[in-house]
């Protein structure tokens, strides 16, 4: 499908705009090119000034090399850029903050050992003393903390936050150099239900102060709740800009992906059969002693996809490492396919058919200074398929990198290229197919559509329901909720390092929330009242 043939509403070729006023941004014409890869395509952009203007595109579309020459990182081959009607010339982030550009990353820019006040003023302090720009910053954080209910200690060391409050560093940071347009790079990609609802207070309240919002994502959800324009990205092009109420979420996959996509999960009846994998009152204390994963018992069988849900932090994380050998239980054992496989490594889990996609990527999942080629047989590079005595097969491993990156729509399609350098979906689909390919008898899978689009999601999804009905046990980690009962064929609900029910995947969400904050019945005190003919 190409731009041409996108069906517009009659009252959305164009954004609203207000002709007493100039936009906040227009890029006109932005080219830009990375060797043979064309990132962005003759791009053509107005955001209005006091709205939120969501970005959306599938992994690799060329939104954050779009957002990043706007930010100074990268200067466009062609184009210009116009700041409230003029013409400027940004070639790095000092431009760019002095335009009244701010801008929040993915992966936070901030210094781990400096407080949240030492963070904020860094390279802006103004005064040889820092005195008067530290009590600026004290100043904004006063008020931020009233208007926005942006609670954050100014002395707070920036470790000891959470994800969510390091990212609201990070808005304070932007609003203290006078940004009055920010823009944010999959901003919930790392927050939880909660922390997002939050941000989205924030943001509605920064646009009703006359703000500027430009929000990167690819939950078409989030779009449809915040913001007041969407630009559809496909392929470094811009297909289609909207004004958000004229839309359906249908509308925007569509010009996302190029094609009609399937937004639910579409699965039969599963088919349980023999117990794959057990844990039996496992147990994790963690370095300081804390108990993070308290007596566990469950059953993975041949054949169903099991799904654990619970706030984050309440050792989903943990009971996943245990299970694949990157940590070791304090008591109890696991078993796989009836063999005592406690204390295992990896590297002998991996051998006896046990996968593990990890939750995080980068961290875990992948070594980023290595070619994609090479993440693709990670943790395999001893299969005689790959390994010829002391020496690797690079023939057999680009044949390999070049099948599974053809077959997971890996971009750009070059296997040689650093894992760095893909984007955070791309990042992912290589790991999962790492994991899938090598058809693992159990599979461990943390978040595995954190950050990732929804073509790809559609993707992943499809490959994890192919893997259980060719009787392969999963037992799945998910931060989202949706994906967990649309993917599960049974739930575990974790709570402060327990299990504390089971419920089917048609189970009202409200309900599993009760049970999730540790407030709801657990499935046998329910089976109990049902028995006794009480009321459910």
């Amino acid at each position: 499908m190409t731009p041409s043939e996108l069906h517009y509403p009659d009252d959305a070729t164009a954004p609203p705009r207000d002709h007493a006023r100039s936009p906040a941004i227009e890029l006109i014409g932005v080219d830009k090119r990375f060797g043979t890869v064309h990132a962005n395509r003759d791009i053509h952009l107005v955001v209005e000034k006091g709205t939120v203007h969501g970005i959306v595109g599938e992994n690799g579309a060329g939104k954050s090399t779009l957002m990043s020459i706007l930010y100074g990182f990268y200067h466009a081959d062609h184009g210009r850029i116009l700041i409230d009607g003029q013409e400027v010339t940004i070639s790095s982030s000092h431009e760019a903050i002095r335009h009244g550009i701010g801008m929040v990353h993915q992966q936070f820019m901030l210094v781990d050992n400096f407080t949240v006040l030492e963070n904020i003023i860094l390279g802006a302090e103004g005064d040889r003393l820092v005195a008067k720009a530290e009590r600026r910053a004290r100043a904004l954080l006063v008020r931020l903390a009233r208007d926005y209910d942006l609670k954050v200690h100014p002395d707070a060391v920036v470790s000891t936050l959470s994800v969510g409050e390091q990212q609201r560093v990070e808005i304070l940071k932007a609003l203290f150099r006078g940004a009055e347009t920010l823009i944010l790079d999959e901003p919930t990609a790392v927050l939880t239900p909660a922390e997002a609802d939050h941000l989205f207070r924030i943001l509605a309240q920064l646009r009703d102060e006359g703000k500027t919002v430009l929000l990167i994502t690819h939950k078409l959800r989030e779009i449809m709740a915040i913001t007041d324009t969407v630009s559809v990205m496909r392929q470094g092009e811009m297909v289609a800009t909207w004004p958000t109420r004229a839309v359906t979420v249908e509308m925007i996959a569509e010009a996302m992906v190029g094609r009609r996509v399937l937004l639910r999960v579409d699965k039969g009846p599963s088919d349980p059969g023999r117990t794959l994998l057990a844990a039996e009152h496992l147990t994790v204390k963690d370095g300081r002693g804390v108990t993070v994963v308290d007596d566990v018992s469950f059953t993975v069988r041949a054949g169903e996809i099991v799904g654990i849900a619970g706030v984050a932090g309440n050792g989903q994380s943990e009971l996943i490492e245990v299970l694949a050998g990157i940590i070791q239980p304090t008591a109890g054992h696991i078993t796989l396919a009836g063999e005592d496989i406690t204390g295992l490594d990896p590297a002998d889990l991996r051998d006896r058919g046990l996968a593990h996609l990890p939750e995080d990527r980068q961290r875990v999942g992948l070594v980023l200074p290595f070619g994609g080629c090479e993440n693709i047989i990670l943790g395999y590079q001893d299969d005689p398929k790959y390994a010829r005595g002391l020496f690797l097969d690079w023939k057999a491993i680009a044949a390999t990198a070049k099948s599974v990156f053809a077959s997971y729509d890996v971009r750009p399609g070059n296997a040689f290229l650093r894992a760095a350098l893909f984007s955070g979906g791309n990042q992912q689909k290589i790991v999962c197919a790492r994991e899938i390919e090598r058809d693992p008898s159990v599979l461990l899978v943390g978040q595995p559509t954190r950050g990732v689009d929804i073509g790809a999601i559609e993707f992943i999804h499809k490959r994890l329901i192919a893997l259980r009905d060719r009787g392969k046990a999963i037992l799945l980690v998910s931060a989202e909720l949706d994906e967990i009962r649309s993917l599960s064929d049974r739930i575990l609900v974790m709570c402060g390092g327990r299990i504390v029910g089971e419920c089917a995947p048609e189970t009202p969400e409200s309900e599993i929330g009760l049970m999730m904050a540790g407030l709801g019945d657990t499935a046998g005190e329910r089976s109990e009242r049902r028995n006794q003919g009480a009321t459910p």
